[in-house]
């Protein structure tokens, strides 16, 4: 049997995937959990619409992050921060701080979404990788100075 996934299913296949199946396994297991549905025109057709509205969704999100990317780009961000001697900051600042500072410049972002690869240690200029989608990665100015 022919069936059409709604949802991913481990070992069996993604969801929007046209699959083939036992029989007894689309209608006790994949049919009841509504994993799958049967492979008909009608639901041809309702597959073609929802990946119609998948790609429209993808673009607006893509776009969205675009023009956050272009404020983050134009954007220097400055953190102040008490130091020891030699220019050594007493703790770091990590990706949780810089989207804080972000949220402050009115940027709401994940923290996830800063690529800091380790904490910043030292007083300096940092170019912070921002990725805002799987495709949009902006490069933010952070500049780490002395309070």
């Amino acid at each position: 049997m022919e069936v059409i996934l709604n949802k991913d299913v481990e070992r069996v296949g993604t969801a929007g995937q046209i699959i083939k199946v036992k029989d007894g396994f689309a209608r006790n297991f994949l049919f009841p959990n509504g994993l799958a549905m049967p492979k008909t025109s009608g639901n041809m057709k309702k597959l073609e619409q929802d990946k119609q509205k998948r790609l429209q969704q993808a673009q607006k999100s893509k776009e969205a992050s675009l023009q956050i990317a272009e404020k983050i780009s134009g954007l220097s961000l400055t953190i102040s921060v008490l130091v020891k001697e030699e220019e050594k900051l007493y703790g770091s600042i990590t990706a949780q701080e810089i989207a804080a500072a972000l949220k402050e410049e009115s940027i709401d972002i994940d923290k996830n979404a800063v690529m800091l690869v380790d904490p910043i240690k030292t007083l300096g200029i940092y170019e912070v990788p921002v990725k805002l989608h799987p495709e949009v990665t902006a490069k933010l100015k952070l500049w780490v100075v002395k309070k």
